[in-house]
């Protein structure tokens, strides 16, 4: 199984839709999403989710964004929908925990059918009280011996492995990403997570920026997890981000032809054609595409769907 966690930004939730909607998330994937605010492209992505029984777990005591640290999240978000059963419910291990668990139990959700987040030593007690009377369905947690003491349920190895740089002109041509995928169960795991190509670093807006950067991950010839960075040429200045675009976008669609047709993904696909077309979509759509091609593939590779 693996477990992408995303914070909720409307460039997310558009990938998770459209993902849903188009049947492309693969079986063997459930995302996790900590909601930074709620609005319209949230909630129609939780009704669609709802709708193509496509499992997603939410967080219900986000840490970031509009809800950080609020005890009323769950009474507002059951107002908002008219449940808390429309996603699997899942908490984070902090100083809130044992409030927002109160509320869910308040709402009939059993502790077997929570996900738990588990990724600071500071917050394992909370862990132990939340779960003494019971076992969560995952609990996400990083690879160090005292998080594998503790944790219950199935366990899912979760780390951050996008290693994000403060400007794109920074990131290398290619980086390894990650090969969980390939050892998780060997080593003890149930499943694998991380921040997808996003990272675990939480910033809610953007700006104009120097440098287009187009990140695409791919499986090598070991189908080891890489990322290839995408950047654009003409960095001195915020003008023209559209041609900074096609500068980026023109070196993927070099590398894909050059022979890593394996892969191909829907969303891969629109990029390349946006190539042909001389089209810029924007970054927002840059970011949404990305992060679909990366749920996507991985869905593939654990699907059994990928060709060498």
């Amino acid at each position: 199984m693996y477990f992408p966690y995303f914070r909720g930004r409307q460039y997310e939730m558009l990938a998770l839709k459209e993902l849903a909607s188009e049947g492309l998330l693969g079986k063997s994937i459930i995302p996790v999403v900590e909601p930074v605010k709620l609005m319209s492209t949230f909630d129609t992505t939780l009704r669609v989710y709802a709708q193509k029984k496509c499992p997603i777990a939410l967080i219900f005591n986000p840490a970031v964004g509009d809800f950080a640290g609020n005890d009323n999240f769950i009474e507002e978000y059951a107002r908002r929908f008219g449940t808390v059963n429309n996603a699997t419910p899942a908490l984070l291990m902090n100083q809130h925990t044992t409030t927002a668990l109160t509320a869910l139990i308040n709402k009939g959700i059993d502790l077997s059918s929570i996900v738990a987040i588990l990724n600071s030593r500071d917050f394992i007690s909370e862990y132990k009280e939340a779960f003494s009377g019971g076992t969560p369905s995952y609990t996400l947690f990083p690879d160090e011996r005292e998080f594998r003491r503790t944790a219950s349920g199935s366990k899912i190895m979760f780390k951050d492995n996008f290693s994000k740089k403060a400007r794109n002109v920074d990131y290398p041509e290619d980086s390894f990403f990650t090969d969980d995928h390939l050892f998780y169960v060997e080593d003890g795991f149930a499943g694998f997570g991380d921040y997808s190509i996003v990272g675990n670093d939480f910033v809610d807006g953007g700006f104009a920026p120097y440098a287009v950067a187009i990140h695409i991950v791919y499986f090598d010839s070991d189908d080891n997890m890489r990322v290839r960075h995408f950047i654009s040429d003409s960095n001195e200045d915020i003008s023209d981000v559209a041609g900074k675009f096609s500068e980026a976008v023109t070196k993927l669609s070099d590398w894909y032809y050059a022979g890593q047709q394996r892969q191909n993904t829907h969303a891969l696909s629109t990029l390349l054609k946006h190539a042909d077309d001389g089209y810029y979509p924007g970054l927002p759509t840059i970011k949404k595409l990305s992060i679909m091609h990366h749920l996507e593939l991985v869905g593939k590779f654990l699907d059994g769907g990928m060709t060498r």
